[in-house]
């Protein structure tokens, strides 16, 4: 789900020291990025920056091949990705079984497709946190996807850091000065901000994960901001593991009383900050 609302306080007459705020002039300076536009349809990276992305990526895919192949002996067609809730109730009880057989080694091929799917932004993550959920529990199965998403995002953010820049730039370009517009405003609760984008459906995490070091996020905002924003919605996914037979399409997992409660959360954490603007027009 995508918004583009904007949460401003309330005009109101009164006399304010403004000489230390930014300029208008001053914020569209700060969007501003280097001249380097892309067309639509181009392919957005220069050689250098697709060789990089190419090497990466063929270095993550070797090590989690290698994860792959210190496996037991077992069925490898119980070991495929589940694409589909379907798919997923057909292969549960197979999972279940081999990772009561080999629990550690089944963990450690499980994060480490878990992470590779996250840093290369590969769909398929929320089906694995269902599978979580049903073989391992909520608590459990909370703490293991929490991991796993914060390191995929945290690799993710470094990867954008090194080549994502033309990805964000020919994808949301019209999102990213928004993006980088609202971070601009919020440096002093930037911490603030980024929890309410975790909880909160506002914007994509994947977008999130990408633009992120490119509108010059810290470091440690996004990595807290990521592992405690993130823990809500894991929990709801976690929890409908438990009943996968109930769940007849993952819209089910957020229906309007989800966002609420999601949106509720996200509205206390933006608390301070608009305390703090309310004080200003005071």
């Amino acid at each position: 789900m995508k918004s583009n609302g904007i949460i401003t306080a309330a005009q109101r007459t009164a006399v304010v020291d403004t000489s230390d705020w930014p300029s208008e002039r001053d914020v569209e300076k700060s969007l501003d990025f280097p001249e380097r536009k892309v067309k639509a349809g181009k392919f957005p990276f220069s050689r250098w920056e697709f060789v990089v992305a190419m090497v990466i990526f063929f270095v993550f895919s070797a090590g989690l091949l290698c994860v792959y192949l210190t496996m037991p002996a077992a069925e490898y067609e119980i070991l495929k990705l589940p694409r589909s809730l379907a798919n997923l109730r057909s292969i549960k009880d197979h999972l279940a079984t081999y990772s009561k057989i080999h629990p550690s080694k089944f963990i450690l091929v499980y994060s480490s497709t878990y992470i590779f799917m996250q840093t290369f932004m590969i769909p398929g993550t929320l089906f694995l946190s269902l599978l979580a959920g049903a073989l391992f529990g909520v608590t459990r199965g909370l703490v293991l996807v929490v991991f796993n998403a914060t390191a995929g995002a945290s690799s993710c953010y470094f990867l954008s850091k090194l080549i994502g820049r033309p990805i964000v730039l020919w994808l949301w370009p019209e999102k990213l000065h928004y993006f980088q517009g609202e971070i601009a405003k919020r440096k002093d609760k930037l911490l603030n901000y980024m929890l309410f984008l975790r909880v909160t459906p506002t914007l994509p995490n994947l977008f999130i994960n990408l633009a992120s070091p490119i509108v010059d996020v810290p470091f440690h905002i996004f990595f807290v901001g990521t592992l405690s924003g993130l823990i809500p919605a894991a929990y709801i996914t976690v929890r409908a593991g438990l009943a996968l037979g109930d769940l007849k399409s993952v819209k089910d997992l957020y229906d309007y009383k989800t966002l609420t409660i999601l949106f509720l959360i996200g509205s206390l954490l933006l608390l301070p900050t608009l305390m703090k603007k309310k004080r200003l027009y005071e």
